[in-house]
């Protein structure tokens, strides 16, 4: 038989309690002066002071990077999160969450005060009840994403370290945002917002997560399993937990079928059910790309490096992190997924050889980025073939930005066209003989240069060894045109003889050829960067070779096609800014002469169809070292590289060397890099199809 001081302790507990409500109460609807010179009156007037509404916008969400078509090539998120509406919301979620959170939901205006009494009675004798309502809890989870958005993390109160002028703010908001919202927008905001543990933000992110289906698409069992979840998602994570998972989902379908949610027979069903998780964890960012690894890195860098996207980079990280982007994109997937193919075949990134291979397209007369593939792994862990530059890009943009590029290559031969192109601008014809077995240039050969100084030399007198072609076949008179599509050293040096450097400069300069480390024009104040010893980066080479194609057509590359905020908000985006760079005669002159290189040229093996208008350059440096085939089509300009990324010398000569299987005595540009050049341009041809080009003027024949 209980104590009397026992009944007495009791009654004294329910008076407590009832004393403790009324001061809720009327704190939550008298004014701060009410109740000054109490304990709770600086937090109640604080809060008299806030709006009385709240924001009902979308929770952070995740950016979406998409190819051309749609697909998503990647996510970027500080939460794992995708709102959803509530149509897009499985009815065994909606039904559940109310039925084990909130079974007033539908009638209280945001608290429930037959909950507050009985939680303060349970409090009062020792024990331990909640009596938040969904309304509440959607508050708090709102306060709590503000909070943390703004940086201030650090201010979130969780749990007993809420005040009473705390827990009075929460229960006016929602009693706010009760008057000012239907109960189906509190609801899938609420779905929208809580966490469901492991990462998971929100029922679409947590149906994906744990049972790989939307959130419209979850059974009864997997709706009951999650809603049980937020209550405590680290006791109730269905991963390291599952028996936990399992008996409060049962009570979740408990509270369904007393409240006439489901029937009997759903109810029985599910329980038997075993808990069937298809776990499908997140990844995000460009290391869980679907596709395109490097070029995501390369949209990431856009948008930090772009002030439309925030005053500095934390600002566009945020906004790329938390904003809920779409990002369209100019990739177009199914043709990268050939060039990720050709050049994980060069080599594989793991091999003991240790080579880098790269292929990226644009599309002449727009500057679109098509593709943006290299055999290496997007990987900061350090490990054979593990690589975080990028192949395809300068180390800079245009206003001196980073771009995690690697900062290009040098390309050796396919620098020929820029010279021949100043010779025809010149009012040169291609058919002019030039005598190829010069290969002494003395020390002050009166080179030209109207804008700078050019020296250099190949003086035997001096030590210097003579000018050399690649093969020792060549040497003798030949025409201009010969000289370029078989790659004949002397012959350049030959034409550059009769131009202005300075001239030659601006020719490659409105070509958009620039250093790939510093970004200025390429470099010819010595002789030797007539024959490619500068680095460009092969993204910069597909794109002047592009410009051939175009008829003399200048864009700039983009790879950006729109970006869109969650709520309709259109970015600015970079444009190709295209322009007439050259003249279109010159353009015609440079694709025709090209075209013979597939046909009788240095390219002549490399296996591409040859039935349509398509022209290429090679290129070569010394020790074979790098090695290059660039070309286009009316529809697809190309730059395939393959070479050393670690360095040069002598382990790094591609000579002597056996790469796959085959044996070589020396690696050509023809050869990988040109094989996978051809086997991307024939996959290209019939989405990009060949316009014929334009003959140059009879001038320039000869």
């Amino acid at each position: 038989m209980p104590s009397r001081d026992s009944r007495w302790g009791k009654i004294l507990s329910f008076v407590s309690a009832g004393a403790l409500c009324g001061v809720l109460v009327a704190g939550l609807f008298l004014p701060a002066t009410a109740v000054a010179g109490t304990t709770v009156s600086n937090s109640i007037g604080m809060f008299d002071r806030l709006p009385d509404d709240l924001d009902m916008s979308a929770p952070p969400a995740a950016s979406t990077v998409l190819a051309n078509d749609g697909s998503v090539i990647a996510t970027f998120y500080a939460e794992n999160r995708a709102p959803v509406t509530l149509d897009k919301m499985s009815p065994f979620i909606r039904d559940g969450i109310v039925a084990i959170e909130d079974a007033r939901f539908y009638q209280h205006g945001g608290i429930d005060t037959t909950g507050i009494l009985r939680a303060i009675v349970a409090t009062a004798q020792g024990g331990r009840q909640g009596a938040s309502t969904i309304t509440q809890q959607y508050v708090n989870n709102m306060i709590i994403e503000s909070l943390v958005q703004q940086g201030k993390g650090d201010q979130v109160k969780l749990g007993y370290a809420k005040t009473i002028g705390d827990k009075l703010r929460e229960m006016k908001l929602a009693i706010a945002l009760e008057t000012k919202y239907s109960k189906g927008q509190i609801l899938q905001g609420y779905l929208n917002i809580v966490y469901f543990g492991n990462g998971a933000y929100g029922i679409d992110a947590a149906a994906e997560e744990y049972f790989n289906v939307p959130a419209s698409a979850l059974t009864l069992p997997e709706a009951a399993a999650l809603a049980g979840v937020v209550n405590s998602p680290v006791y109730y994570d269905p991963l390291t937990e599952p028996d936990h998972v399992v008996a409060r989902r049962n009570e979740v379908l408990d509270k369904m079928l007393q409240q006439g949610r489901i029937t009997a027979s759903e109810h029985d069903a599910a329980v038997e059910a075993p808990i069937g998780l298809n776990v499908h964890p997140s990844s995000q960012g460009c290391f869980g790309a679907a596709t395109a690894p490097y070029f995501c890195d390369y949209v990431q860098r856009l948008i930090l490096d772009d002030p439309a996207f925030g005053a500095d980079e934390a600002a566009r990280k945020k906004l790329l992190y938390l904003g809920g982007l779409t990002i369209h994109t100019t990739l177009d997937p199914a043709l990268q997924k050939v060039a990720q193919e050709q050049v994980d075949a060069s080599l594989p990134a793991a091999d003991p050889l240790q080579r880098g291979s790269s292929l990226v397209s644009v599309q002449p007369g727009t500057g679109k980025v098509l593709t943006m593939a290299q055999n290496t792994v997007y990987n900061p862990a350090t490990a054979p073939g593990n690589y975080m530059g990028n192949f395809a890009l300068p180390e800079k943009d245009a206003n001196g930005q980073p771009l995690d590029g690697a900062g290009g290559f040098q390309i050796g031969s396919t620098m020929k066209p820029f010279i021949f192109a100043e010779w025809l601008n010149a009012g040169k014809s291609m058919a002019t003989q030039l005598d190829g077995s010069v290969r002494v240039y003395r020390a002050g050969y009166p080179w030209k240069n109207s804008c700078g100084v050019t020296t250099g030399s190949y003086d035997p007198a001096l030590g210097q060894t003579p000018l050399p072609n690649d093969d020792p076949n060549h040497y003798y008179p030949m025409s201009v045109l010969q000289g370029l599509y078989q790659s004949i050293n002397t012959i350049t040096f030959q034409s550059a003889a009769q131009l202005d450097f300075c001239n030659i400069q601006k020719m490659a300069t409105a070509a958009g050829v620039t250093n790939g480390h510093t970004n200025q024009p390429y470099d010819l104040s010595s002789i030797a960067n007539l024959i490619g010893t500068q680095d460009v980066a092969p993204l910069t080479m597909a794109n002047a070779y592009a410009t051939f194609a175009a008829k003399g057509v200048h864009c700039d590359p983009i790879a950006l096609d729109s970006v869109t905020g969650p709520h309709g908000r259109n970015y600015p985006v970079p444009g190709a800014d295209c322009r007439q760079a050259i003249d279109p005669n010159v353009a015609a002159g440079v694709t025709y002469a090209l075209k013979n290189v597939l046909t009788r040229g240095s390219g002549y093996n490399i296996p591409v169809t040859k039935s349509h208008d398509i022209f290429a350059k090679t290129g070569t440096t010394d020790g074979n070292t790098m090695t290059w085939t660039v070309g286009a089509t009316s529809g697809i300009s190309t730059a395939s590289w393959f070479g050393s990324y670690q360095g040069i010398g002598p382990r790094w000569v591609n000579q002597n060397i056996t790469i796959n299987g085959k044996y070589y005595a020396a690696v050509d540009g023809a050869d990988i890099a040109g094989g996978q050049w051809g086997h991307l341009m024939d996959a290209a041809a019939q989405q990009f199809p060949a316009a014929p080009f334009a003959l140059p003027p009879a001038s320039m024949l000869g």
